[in-house]
């Protein structure tokens, strides 16, 4: 079976720290699209933070729970939505993401990531381990699906939300069938 594509979704992805979240707030506003957060939605159904989560149904749990939300908001039309930085690790998210709207990969170099994660307590991947191995660990095991499943990619270092936010809308503005 054939699964429509809705090009008028946009998807975020890429790691933990990227700036999925400020960058898809404000590529949803520059297009007149709703904004979601794959996490945040998690969240607000649960009740409680993917640490949480992370705490008391493992990694395995949380990505159970993330995959039932990626399949639900990929149905929607017009929305702009960040992904958390492990959601391509489950073969059907990435087959959804891939098939239901254009995906956008944001590259971040691991010394931003690590300024940009260096006070953050809510990642449970991070909490355990020397940070910048975690992160190194996680770019090798994660970085070749982020590459294969996007449309095109941007290259966040020394780039701001904004400045991001203005490529992707060029991008998408110039490619036929995509804005």
């Amino acid at each position: 079976m054939d699964i429509p594509v809705h090009p008028s979704n946009v998807f975020l992805i890429g790691p933990m720290g990227a700036g999925k979240t400020t960058v898809g707030s404000m590529l949803a506003k520059a297009m007149g699209r709703e904004f979601l957060d794959s996490d945040a939605v998690l969240q607000e159904r649960t009740g409680v933070t993917v640490s949480e989560i992370f705490e008391h149904e493992g990694e395995q749990g949380f990505r159970r729970r993330e995959r039932e939300v990626i399949a639900e908001l990929v149905e929607r039309k017009n929305i702009v939505l960040a992904t958390g930085g492990g959601a391509v690790l489950d073969a059907d998210n990435r087959r959804l993401l891939a098939s239901r709207g254009t995906v956008i990969y944001l590259r971040v170099p691991l010394e931003a990531q690590l300024q940009h994660l260096r006070a953050d307590r809510t990642r449970p991947l991070l909490q355990s381990g020397d940070p910048e191995e975690v992160l190194k660990r996680l770019s090798l095991e994660r970085d070749p699906l982020y590459r294969e499943l996007c449309d095109y990619q941007v290259n966040m270092d020394g780039l701001t939300a904004r400045a991001a936010c203005e490529n992707i809308v060029e991008w998408l503005d110039q490619t036929p069938g995509l804005s």
